[in-house]
């Protein structure tokens, strides 16, 4: 469990400032709480004792003011840090959600292709979503009140051991530790595995869910919509019926806890009682322990509902390790970029490629024979060849995503404009900073010039701020891909790969491109691979394959 979840705790540690303060609000509200109880049992004990008194003719006083302003206090502070502490860790938490998803999304985008685990699409969302958010309960549901749960508990028997006796602290503590044990430990050990199991069916179904959805018209012309319909509904009722399980055995064990701390509130109250008739407790003081005692309730009520979620919580942590590990070789997340690229040892080449094949499982070798090729920086080399030839297979690995069969292929830092254009639901200049978050205006406007695409974002309202829709779908298929390579063209890399670079253009823009390009690119090294040698992005030499 440590294992699986350590990654993620020294993540959530980076927030150590933010920690402390959040479990110190939690341990104010838990002490003001706990205090107005008790104070408020031992100010109606003494009233009431010294209402008798009166009644009996015996002269007597009590002070009503500074208990009631304590009381007052206590009750104030409780709801005012009550709501301090849900604001300030409400909000700990959700940056603390985003510090694991933007460290997932970065090492997964760091993953090369070929080291990716090969889920779907549902599996990928499932990942990202159901499993980071399972994480962002370490702190707030699990770390902070089991360990203020203990602070707390501590706090009560030393006040047991003080003011009441040893012996009673001793009992107290026996009570109260078998009380956390039974709401944290053992709700762990009877649920972790079925709240495991119940976590991977949970994702096997929700896969399952999104699928039947998207295939659903498929499902519907076979004949088989209702039967996968009835599967996936068998499936829900054994998931439900699982966690009503898990459900009943923490609260088996939350009813234990209680039945333990009354248990507690009784010894308090006999050991009171006998130190009360040997004169060493005054009625009011005797009230003071049982009732703290029985404001414990509230801390332990939290426990056994967020452990009987631990099993689940571990088992996502698993799988993201498990999907995120295989490039770092280690179970860490870290923000290391990983490449399968090997920088080249002899400086007078940019890209060294010997004996390169690729092929995928037992299948044939996807180029006609073994590549090797040597480029010196600002030379450029295009590769033309039919579909099926394995031009993108060897742009993958020309930029390190897939390792090669055989053979090797080291270079320096590349920029690849893959073949399939990616553009996010988002503005113009985020789309294009990805490249170079730290690209001016003037550098933006450069490149959309470079491709001709500068006139048309000039005409627009919000200019650099366009938003371009989700997939790019508010631009055409030719300005989708000349926006691609305008990102592509911000990389400060030395070594440029560009697939189907002109996919959409016709062939006066195309040219006019090149010219531009030769002119940004120079001294760089460009590798350019089309369907034709016109296609290309220019070179001195070209290679069929």
């Amino acid at each position: 469990m440590i294992d699986a979840l350590r990654p993620w705790l020294q993540l959530v540690f980076h927030r150590r400032n933010r920690l402390l303060i959040g479990a110190f609000l939690i341990l104010v509200t838990l002490l003001a709480g706990i205090s107005l109880l008790a104070l408020s049992g031992w100010f109606i004990t003494r009233t009431a004792l010294v209402g008798l008194l009166i009644a009996m003719g015996i002269q007597a006083t009590i002070e009503l003011y500074l208990p009631g302003s304590a009381i007052r206090l206590f009750a104030v502070s409780r709801t005012v840090f009550r709501y301090l502490e849900r604001i300030y860790n409400h909000e700990t938490v959700l940056r603390l959600l985003a510090d694991i998803r933007v460290t997932l999304f970065k090492r997964l985008a760091f993953v090369p292709r070929s080291q990716r685990s090969p889920m779907t699409g549902a599996q990928w969302l499932s990942r990202l979503l159901t499993d980071v958010d399972a994480l962002d309960t370490l702190y707030l549901r699990l770390l902070a009140p089991a360990s203020l749960a203990a602070l707390v508990s501590v706090g009560v028997i030393i006040l047991a051991a003080t003011v009441f006796s040893v012996q009673t602290g001793v009992l107290v503590a026996a009570c109260l530790g078998l009380a956390f044990a039974l709401a944290t430990g053992a709700v762990y050990l009877r649920t972790h595995t079925l709240a495991q199991a119940q976590s991977e069916r949970q994702d096997t179904l929700r896969s399952q869910l999104v699928q039947h959805i998207e295939g659903y018209a498929e499902l519907t012309a076979a004949g088989h919509a209702r039967d996968h319909s009835a599967l996936l509904m068998q499936q829900a009722e054994q998931l439900t019926s699982e966690q009503c399980t898990i459900e009943a055995r923490a609260g088996w064990h939350l009813a234990g806890s209680n039945l333990l701390i009354n248990l507690a509130v009784v010894v308090a109250l006999w050991m009171g009682f006998s130190l009360y008739q040997q004169q060493m407790l005054s009625g009011p003081v005797l009230v003071l322990l049982p009732i703290a005692l029985l404001g414990l309730g509230e801390v332990y009520g939290v426990l056994p509902d967020a452990f009987s979620r631990l099993g689940g919580t571990v088992a996502s942590a698993r799988r993201l390790n498990r999907d995120t590990a295989e490039s770092a070789g280690h179970g860490g997340v870290t923000l290391a970029k990983t490449t399968d690229l090997e920088t080249p040892d002899n400086g007078d080449f940019a890209v060294s490629v010997d004996d390169l094949q690729l092929r995928y499982g037992d299948s044939q070798p996807l180029l006609a024979r073994p590549l090797s090729i040597k480029l010196k920086p600002g030379e450029w080399l295009g590769f033309t060849g039919r579909s099926g030839s394995g031009k993108s297979s060897l742009a993958d690995a020309l930029s390190g995503l897939i390792h090669p069969s055989s053979g090797s292929v080291s270079s320096l830092p590349v920029a690849y404009l893959t073949q399939q254009t990616y553009l996010f639901d988002d503005t113009l200049s985020m789309n294009l900073k990805m490249a170079n978050p730290e690209a001016s205006d003037d550098d933006l406007w450069q490149v959309l010039d470079l491709v001709e695409m500068g006139d048309r974002f000039d005409e627009e309202p919000a200019q650099l701020d366009t938003w371009l829709g989700s997939g790019g779908n508010l631009l055409s298929g030719g300005e989708a891909r000349r926006i691609a390579l305008a990102r592509v063209l911000l990389s400060p890399a030395t070594v440029f790969v560009l697939d189907e670079p002109f996919t959409g253009v016709d062939k006066a823009l195309r040219d006019r491109i090149c010219c531009r390009l030769e002119q940004r690119l120079a001294g760089r090294t460009v590798i350019s691979l089309a369907h034709s040698v016109d296609a290309l992005a220019g070179g001195t030499a070209t290679i069929a394959l």
